[in-house]
């Protein structure tokens, strides 16, 4: 099985610790993130695994070179000249992704969800895309209906909507940063090369089934903060690995 891990990114909610390095490298129980990324994918199943790279990318593919990819097979997909937000890095890799549904991860997050049970129900569901979603406080939300079928977006501040489609009520949950997705979902990018994949999921979900995986019960963690880090430090060590 294919995955690919989001590791471009400027990491700025962890700055100064991402001043000198990608925030793939900040470590978390004596390792970078990308390695425990890596090793979680392995041990669920996803050997062949494409990372882009962009903010300090010489150093993260350096790491992933002296450490023969952490026993995965790495493709790199190099955004150094251009950073491409999360859609526009998923088009830019669509050479390597194109022949089965392959899971996305994003390099800050600590997880101990079965990966290998999201993608299998990815597959019996025939969905577009599953997005793994939690019952959490965020400033940002995916709407689903009762089904868990994606019908919109919405931002708690400001109070903006995007809906995709219309339906009674609404369910506000979060978003994980962990995706399956099947290659169809490239059809619905647009020309440009930088926008989210979150606009394409709300394009696609007119009249597509993108559905949501809730997932209350697992070890999660976002670490894309400082304040995040001393926590990640102790569940580190309960996620297999």
């Amino acid at each position: 099985m294919k995955a690919m891990i989001f590791a471009a990114g400027l990491g700025t909610r962890l700055r100064p610790y991402t001043n000198d390095k990608p925030k793939a490298l900040v470590e978390v129980g004596g390792k970078p993130l990308i390695e425990i990324a890596i090793r979680r994918l392995i041990k669920c199943g996803f050997q062949d695994i494409v990372v882009n790279v962009h903010h300090f990318g010489d150093q993260l593919i350096d790491v992933l070179d002296r450490n023969d990819g952490f026993g995965a097979n790495i493709i790199i997909s190099d955004e150094r000249r251009q950073l491409l937000d999360t859609g526009g890095g998923l088009k830019y890799a669509k050479k390597y992704l194109q022949d089965a549904p392959f899971l996305i991860y994003n390099t800050d997050i600590l997880s101990d969800l079965s990966l290998a049970q999201l993608y299998e129900q990815h597959l019996s569901n025939e969905s577009l895309a599953t997005l793994v979603v939690r019952k959490r406080e965020s400033s940002r939300y995916l709407l689903f209906d009762e089904s868990m079928r994606l019908s919109g977006w919405r931002h708690a501040r400001t109070g903006e909507e995007k809906i995709a489609r219309s339906v009674n009520n609404y369910h506000p949950f979060a978003f994980s940063g962990i995706h399956v997705v099947s290659p169809a979902l490239f059809d619905y990018m647009p020309d440009e090369n930088f926008f989210s994949i979150i606009d394409v999921y709300l394009v696609a979900a007119k009249d597509n089934p993108i559905d949501g995986f809730l997932d209350n019960d697992s070890l999660w963690l976002d670490v894309g903060k400082i304040s995040a880090l001393e926590q990640a430090q102790h569940m580190v060590t309960q996620i297999a690995l």
